[in-house]
């Protein structure tokens, strides 16, 4: 049996890349939950001492900006100038604008447009994955890195592992065999952890710990997906209402392609969407199974095509993307946008595709 080693990596909340991305997210959230029309483009960017958030929001929600960097920084753990930032002490920018006029025409008539004749926010090309692999339908390298960077962090707050920092990274390499075009994992080969710590505590110390206590049964696009598998079409996802199909195109793909290896028709399928800025009507939709369905792949995606609405204005009532508040799209924007069984990730959602099996 030919087999292949496959790796993924993850990032654990307390990451630069990944508190900028939760800020931007927790944005988003305040302004959807007293306006759920507001267009929001945010983006947030970190050094020592230092948090920004700026870029063109367009809301009647009164935010307090300031107030949601702080939080935000001190949910993850960043409360003092040891571990990088003092979400209490640190500078805090903010330079935010309205929408582009000619944009907002453009994409929602300045919100006068049915949902139906929403256009996409910009172009671009968006992918969903599935594979039978996994019960969450993703790929095991992904969901092992993922998992792990989230059993740290949660080892780092219930005090288990007091000398864990906010910061850190994992990354699991898994063999496998090629079933015909399905994946099949064969063995966890290697895993990595790489965390920030208490500088009094030794190397054994750690190790003994993680041994005993984690490995256990916007920016980082990549890690917000797939974990390298299937592709990814290039647009980052937190800090972007569902007018940006960026996110919205990317989640209706996942659905879809969940939804077909969970029915059967495939077990690894790839769905590929693409849109011209203010065009409501995807320019392309592409199904690739990787030579895993059970019908041609053409049938499937006509099959695709019959139950999924692909315009971003009916994505966006679909999938109960104008929803914020609570930390709904603030969940998000760490340990992975896919795969995750929580009710506020809509897109997750297996939707029953009717479809003529082939006769044995």
């Amino acid at each position: 049996m030919d087999t292949f080693l496959f790796t993924s990596e993850s990032v654990n909340e307390g990451h630069p890349d990944k508190l900028c991305d939760q800020i931007s997210d927790a944005v988003l959230d305040a302004c959807l939950d007293q306006d759920p029309e507001s267009k929001v483009a945010c983006e947030t960017c970190t050094k020592t001492n230092l948090v920004m958030v700026f870029g063109e929001i367009t809301t009647k929600a009164d935010v307090d900006y300031e107030k949601i960097v702080r939080d935000t920084c001190r949910s993850i753990g960043f409360v003092s100038n040891d571990v990088g930032l003092d979400a209490d002490n640190c500078n805090v920018l903010v330079y935010l604008e309205q929408q582009s006029p000619d944009i907002a025409q453009g994409v929602h008539g300045h919100l006068t447009k049915q949902p139906e004749e929403i256009g996409a926010g910009d172009q671009g090309h968006m992918f969903g994955y599935a594979t039978d692999e996994t019960p969450e339908l993703m790929p095991l390298s992904h969901v092992l890195a993922t998992q792990l960077g989230a059993r740290l962090t949660e080892v780092r707050k219930n005090g288990t592992c007091t000398w864990l920092r906010p910061d850190g990274k994992t990354q699991v390499t898994v063999e496998y065999y090629n079933d015909n075009g399905a994946m099949v994992p064969v063995r966890v080969h290697t895993v990595l952890i790489s965390t920030q710590h208490d500088e009094t505590v030794t190397n054994d110390e750690i190790a003994a710990d993680l041994k005993e206590h984690v490995i256990k049964p916007g920016r980082k696009i990549i890690i917000d997906t797939y974990g390298g598998w299937g592709a990814h079409g290039g647009g980052a996802f937190s800090g972007k209402d569902p007018t940006k199909v960026d996110r919205s195109g990317a989640y209706i793909a996942r659905q879809a392609a969940k939804s077909i290896v969970a029915s059967g028709l495939a077990r690894r399928c790839l769905v590929q969407i693409s849109y011209a800025i203010g065009v409501p009507d995807p320019l392309s939709v592409f199904v690739d199974t990787y030579g895993t369905g059970k019908i041609p792949d053409k049938e499937i995606l006509k099959i695709v095509k019959e139950n999924f609405d692909f315009r971003p204005g009916m994505m966006s009532i679909n999938l109960d993307l104008k929803r914020g508040g609570n930390g709904r799209f603030l969940k998000t924007a760490a340990y992975g946008h896919f795969g995750r069984e929580d009710p506020d990730f809509t897109w997750e959602v297996v939707k029953p595709l009717k479809w003529e099996k082939p006769q044995e």
